[in-house]
């Protein structure tokens, strides 16, 4: 049975915003008698992770999954509640909790700007107490993974976005910790990049057994490293278990793409609903009920020139979507 690495146990945040009306009297006002309002970032968030899993902590803007990365990592103190990662509490900021544990920001920059990754590389040798031998054995490893020769003594400024967070994830694994919060490492990537910082991170907890908490807005992100996920909405916990289980309980149904072997001009709407598919415009789809699609699938079969014909689930957006409106 794998070890429990992260316990959360209604982990909650609160803030106390300050808030006036405009204009001169108003700020006079506030001067000597503050309104403040209170704001729940995160209200009573339980969940659970073991050694070497990868989980996809998923929500809307302002929904809480920042907040909740800072207090696992120790930035932010909670309101109520607590939470231990690897039998520390973060917000104690214990020494060796810190050497465990790494939280990279894709929107928060780590290294120094004006000067190669490698000297803030070698800074967080020295931050670290990173002996020599590990420093360089762990660099070489992640070199292998990375690619990270020809990026090491440009400016940090003079990196490509995607240069710049490779850099960035590896200045954050040079310790080695045992666990990585990632809050949207590939944000602002094209396409391949992405998938360069997937693989490396797959071949990661692979080679290491590190869990990951993974925050992101591309869904391929999710659905390439993650087999289980927890969704976050207004500060809350509304789904923690596996994506094809949610898949189940918020969008019980398939969609049947079609290619007819004469012509698009036949209507499909008395099958089922016609769904787009922005990517793929030779396609016909249809959304039909899962327990509808050997009957569908048997009559269009039947009563169409069909060309090509496939069944597959809808994709993760819609269903996460349906799942943050409910």
């Amino acid at each position: 049975m794998s070890a429990e690495t992260i316990l959360v146990e209604k982990l909650s945040k609160t803030y106390k915003v300050p808030e006036r009306e405009g204009g001169f009297g108003a700020a006079v006002r506030s001067f000597f008698k503050r309104k403040y309002n209170e704001v729940k970032a995160v209200q009573e968030v339980n969940f659970r992770l073991t050694q070497g899993e990868i989980v996809g902590f998923l929500g809307p803007n302002g929904a809480g999954k920042t907040t909740t990365l800072k207090m696992l990592s120790g930035l932010l103190h909670p309101t109520g509640g607590k939470a231990h990662v690897l039998g520390f509490t973060p917000w104690e900021l214990k020494p060796d909790y810190l050497r465990s544990m790494t939280l990279v920001m894709g929107q928060r920059n780590r290294l120094a700007w004006d000067i190669p990754a490698a000297d803030s590389f070698l800074l967080n040798q020295a931050i670290y107490r990173i002996p020599e031998d590990e420093y360089k054995k762990t660099y070489k490893e992640l070199d292998e993974l990375l690619e990270l020769g020809p990026l090491m003594k440009k400016p940090v400024r003079n990196l490509s976005l995607g240069e710049r967070m490779k850099c960035e994830i590896a200045a954050g694994l040079l310790h080695r910790p045992r666990v990585l919060f990632l809050d949207e490492p590939t944000i602002g990537l094209d396409i391949t990049g992405q998938a360069h910082i997937r693989e490396f991170l797959r071949e990661y907890n692979r080679r290491t057994g590190a869990t990951i908490l993974l925050t992101s807005h591309y869904m391929a992100d999710v659905t390439a490293l993650c087999e289980r996920i927890i969704i976050i909405h207004h500060g809350q916990l509304k789904y923690d278990g596996g994506i094809n289980e949610l898949s189940r309980k918020i969008a019980p149904f398939k969609l049947i793409g079609v290619i007819l072997a004469e012509s698009n001009s036949h209507d499909l709407s008395k099958y089922g609903t016609l769904v787009r598919n922005e990517e793929d415009w030779e396609k016909q789809y249809i959304q039909v009920k899962a327990e509808d699609v050997t009957r569908v699938t048997s009559g269009l079969l039947a009563d169409l020139p069909i060309h090509d014909i496939t069944i597959t689930d809808p994709p993760i957006e819609d269903v996460i979507e349906q799942a943050f409106n409910q």
